[in-house]
């Protein structure tokens, strides 16, 4: 008797066991697979972290129209396809930011446009991942394009994300801080940026180019499967540029 309550039992462990696998699992899917929305465009939140990912670096002003348009027209379709799996995006918030002799920043569109420089710097480092903090500078990017750029607190709301992080980052100095190292990053861009947006595709300056980035991300790519958004993009590049691209 005491043989089958004891096997029963055994029986029984293995029989959780194998729920609360199966469980795990189904979580690990479910967050490798998780979206969120911005506006009217789904944004995949699949983390990467793969060595041979095209790395794609934004160099961009916060208030710059063009910056802007670029950030919420162009830049979505690396997260609204499969061209996350493939992308390591970054995105540097300084642009064409001049530092006085006393150490006072001029912003090219005003104080406004230092401040939130300042603020998409703190989310990019208080959620590293990109697909987090770009939808957070989508939504102040956004309301740019609507001339709103002054509730831009609301995206926090918008988003159902907490503001406390941010407004640390922005309280404590580390904004600034931060700031400083972007504006070091970006004073040594070889050649020097000439406008913005600047796009970079693993560190090929796109120039004027720079709205037909997802074709160099597709030349680039050196992957045996090749992602879908890059079979149904016209391919046209700059030939010369995809010398040093590809290198």
């Amino acid at each position: 008797m005491a043989s089958q309550k004891r096997a029963c039992v055994f029986i029984l462990a293995i029989v959780f066991m194998l729920c609360f696998l199966n469980q795990s699992h189904a979580v690990a899917s479910a967050i490798d697979h998780n979206t969120t929305t911005c506006g009217n465009n789904t944004i995949s939140l699949t983390a990467r972290d793969i060595e041979d990912d095209i790395v794609v670096s934004l160099y961009y002003e916060s208030l710059c129209p063009y910056c802007a348009d670029f950030i919420v027209n162009q830049l979505v379709k690396v997260f609204e396809t499969d061209l996350v799996h493939i992308v390591k995006l970054r995105l540097i918030p300084w642009g064409n930011t001049q530092i006085t002799p006393n150490n006072t920043w001029i912003c090219q569109h005003g104080p406004d446009e230092c401040t939130l420089n300042m603020v998409e710097a703190c989310a990019i480092h208080v959620w590293p991942n990109p697909a987090l903090h770009y939808k957070f500078i989508y939504c102040i990017e956004s309301l740019r394009l609507k001339n709103e750029h002054n509730k831009w607190q609301s995206c926090f709301n918008t988003l159902g994300i907490n503001s406390t992080p941010i407004r640390n980052c922005l309280n404590t100095g580390l904004a600034v801080k931060l700031e400083q190292g972007y504006a070091d990053e970006t004073a040594h861009l070889n050649p020097p940026h000439r406008f913005v947006p600047w796009v970079l595709v693993n560190n090929l300056p796109l120039q004027e180019d720079y709205q037909n980035f997802v074709a160099y991300i597709c030349k680039a790519y050196r992957g045996t499967v090749t992602p879908q958004a890059c079979k149904s993009h016209a391919l046209g590049v700059n030939s010369d540029k995809m010398v040093n691209a590809t290198q």
